[in-house]
């Protein structure tokens, strides 16, 4: 059997492994055996019976914890068993906090501890207090806000609008032994960044990965960033189509609004801000990318979160108070809104990435409109032709000729630019009329 998340081999028994016992208690417990090489052969372990009574005491004296020894007698060599159990307290090692993470052993120090340390006392890192901050620094006019959107939604009572700041934050849980907790800083604070770093969103145009073409920053409390970078994205980054009803003038966006708003707002309340680092949305030509730094539930993959499940926000206060203001539903259906929305606008689903604390969700535009065909430089009949096989699912050469009211040759020559040089359409079929061409990636 491989060293894996909960096995630890070694050859012989040195003290320095206590670091390893800690590691493992701080994390899903786990089992060390000892007188095992890397590759899983037993290679045998001197003074095993001292070892027996040794490691016991040691571990007890050094980490405060009991762990069970055993040893196991075989043919050829024999090898000791060390078993931890996970502890629901922090444990550590002369002052030094170890981890169990894969197949290693990591000290956790700066942030990293900070928010270990919190967790095991059942806090969250929205959740801890913050002195020498009063309820009088807090800004007014967003506490105003948060009450009449939350009585507006039906989420917050009449009586809410007229009491006071102090009560308020009290009935939403965002004051403890008489501190603000961080997440009443980040939602109500004049400017949250002087308490946390990198608390803010950068929004960038970018025509090619490297390629930024402009780019702003929305600072303020977590409610003014979340008006103000919405506002941003759909007055200067986000085209909107102009059509008429009669006299009455309509807009419809490249993306969803309220698809956005929502992947926004799950970037903001899911955010780990112990990293320092702000939300960053990439706006491209075919595509918007927002990015947040964070992590999924603990055994959790993206299939979690596309199937039903129960919401489970990394950031419980600060998502409770969007809740209370009617921004987010309780129940973990952002990523079903988001889908829904998106199917209805005929547009794809969102996608999602996650690579260790990267969490990305992809938004892509349907690309296969005339003005955007028209900046390829594809020509009128090679436009109607591509909107005729994203309608149709595919299109035929006879089908061009007809559609264009041109010849065979002029057809296939057309038809053969989008597939080699535009790359727009995709040729299937060997020969003669079973060949068709259909929208790349449908």
């Amino acid at each position: 059997m491989a060293e894996s998340q909960n096995i630890e081999y070694k050859q012989s028994w040195r003290d320095e492994y206590l670091k390893w016992i800690c590691g493992f208690a701080n994390a899903n417990g786990g089992t060390i055996f000892i007188g095992i090489d890397d590759s899983g052969k037993t290679v045998g372990v001197a003074d095993a019976k001292k070892l027996l009574e040794d490691i016991p005491n040691k571990v007890r004296d050094v980490l405060g914890i009991l762990v069970d020894v055993n040893l196991h007698e075989t043919e050829g060599d024999d090898f000791i068993e060390i078993i931890v159990d996970p502890y629901p307290n922090a444990v550590n090692y002369k002052g030094q906090y170890h981890y169990r993470s894969g197949s290693t052993k990591q000290e956790m120090k700066g942030a990293t501890l900070d928010k270990f340390l919190l967790q095991k006392k059942g806090v969250r890192w929205d959740g801890a207090a913050v002195p020498r901050v009063a309820v009088g620094d807090l800004k007014k006019e967003t506490l105003v806000f948060f009450r009449n959107r939350g009585f507006k939604n039906k989420r917050l009572s009449e009586d809410t609008l007229t009491d006071d700041d102090e009560h308020l934050l009290e009935n939403l849980k965002l004051i403890e032994n008489g501190y603000l907790k961080r997440a009443a800083i980040l939602l109500f604070h004049v400017d949250p960044e002087k308490f946390v770093t990198g608390a803010y969103v950068k929004i960038g145009y970018f025509e090619r990965e490297a390629d930024l073409i402009f780019q702003d920053e929305v600072h303020g409390n977590l409610f003014e960033q979340v008006e103000g970078t919405i506002d941003l994205l759909f007055t200067k980054y986000i085209k909107a189509m102009i059509s008429y009803d009669g006299i009455h003038r309509n807009e419809t966006y490249e993306y969803p609004k309220e698809a956005v708003r929502e992947a926004l707002l799950n970037a903001i309340a899911h955010k780990d801000y112990s990293g320092s680092t702000p939300i960053q949305i990439r706006v491209y030509p075919d595509k918007l990318m927002i990015w947040n730094e964070g992590h999924l539930p603990e055994n959790w993959t993206v299939s979690n979160l596309l199937k039903s499940h129960s919401s489970r926000p990394f950031n419980p206060d600060i998502a409770n108070a969007f809740f209370r203001s009617g921004y987010v539903e309780s129940w973990g259906r952002g990523i079903s809104k988001m889908t829904e929305l998106c199917s209805a606008g005929g547009l794809p689903e969102p996608s999602y990435l996650v690579e260790g604390s990267d969490f990305w969700v992809v938004f892509k535009k349907d690309i296969y409109n005339a003005e955007y065909l028209e900046a390829l430089g594809l020509n009128n009949r090679q436009v109607n032709a591509v909107l005729f096989a994203r309608e149709k699912g595919k299109i035929t050469n006879s089908d061009y000729q007809t559609l264009n009211n041109i010849s065979k040759r002029t057809a296939t020559t057309e038809l053969t630019e989008l597939v080699d040089k535009f790359k727009v359409l995709l040729k299937t079929g060997t020969s003669g009329s079973s060949i068709s061409y259909k929208i790349v990636g449908q």
